[in-house]
Order: C-alpha cells, then sequence, then structure tokens
C-alpha cells in the first residue's frame, strides 16, 4: 500500500557502497543536464510568444471584431496573422516574421502584435490595456 515510503535498496554498508552510489547519482546527473540542454535548445523553436492587438479598422461595423495575432518562437520568429472584418466578409492574410521582422509591409496593428509578443511596451496615442474583466482583451482610451 505505502510502496512509495519503502525503500527499494538497501542502505550502504561501507564506505565503497556511498563512493558507488554517488558515482550513479553523478552519472544519473550529468544525463539530466544534457537533457535539460537538449530540450532549451529544441524549445527555442516553440511558440513561446503571443501577442494580439483587437481593432475596429472598418468605421460602419461596430466593435473591435478584427485581430492581429503574433506566434513567434524564441527567436522572434514565426507569423503575424491579421484577421479583418466586415458586413460584407472576413478576410485573414499571414505573414511570416524573422527576427522581429517581416519581408512584407506590416500594418500598425501587426507591429503591435509583434511587439506585445516580443514583450516591448506600446506608448503613444493609443495605449493599449489588459482588462482581465473583459477577457484579457485590449481597448482603446480616448
Amino acid at each position: 500500500m505505502f510502496k512509495f515510503f519503502k525503500k527499494g535498496k538497501k542502505e550502504p554498508e561501507n564506505l565503497k557502497e556511498v563512493l558507488a552510489q554517488f558515482k550513479d547519482l553523478e552519472n544519473n546527473f550529468e544525463k539530466l543536464s544534457e537533457e535539460l540542454e537538449s530540450l532549451k535548445k529544441e524549445s527555442k523553436f516553440s511558440v513561446q510568444k503571443i501577442g494580439i492587438v483587437r481593432f475596429n479598422p472598418f468605421s460602419e461595423v461596430g466593435g473591435d471584431q478584427s485581430f492581429s495575432i503574433a506566434l513567434l518562437d524564441g527567436n522572434d520568429n514565426g507569423i503575424v496573422i491579421t484577421s479583418l472584418y466586415s458586413r460584407e466578409g472576413n478576410r485573414v492574410y499571414g505573414k511570416p516574421i524573422k527576427a522581429g521582422l517581416s519581408e512584407y509591409s506590416l500594418s500598425e496593428e501587426e507591429k503591435q502584435a509583434i511587439e506585445k509578443a516580443k514583450g516591448i511596451k506600446n506608448e503613444g496615442k493609443n495605449k493599449k490595456f489588459n482588462n482581465p474583466a473583459t477577457g484579457g482583451g485590449s481597448f482603446r482610451t480616448c
């Protein structure tokens, strides 16, 4: 029932056995260190940074139904996706990002999404705030 608390191995009886256990621990520690370094290198290529900006590109449509979202890895490579919503339909655009920049022209909202993902604070006239009461979305102040 309490196998977790039972010891699987016997206690070392002499210095030779203690040293052997330390050698086993050292080998295990080296393996764990190598695996940790490998995981760190691999994780650089996973999505680690996300920034989203909601906005209203057209005055005839109410609310901030359009958005730009940046999905970046540890090297600031990834993609920015923009969805433009109007009464007539919805258009979605994707642009590749390398080192935080794109070879394609970026809208102001796409730039803001990339800056948010990279953790750069956006200062200026249209300051954005993160409001947890509204589901974490952002809004514009007048």
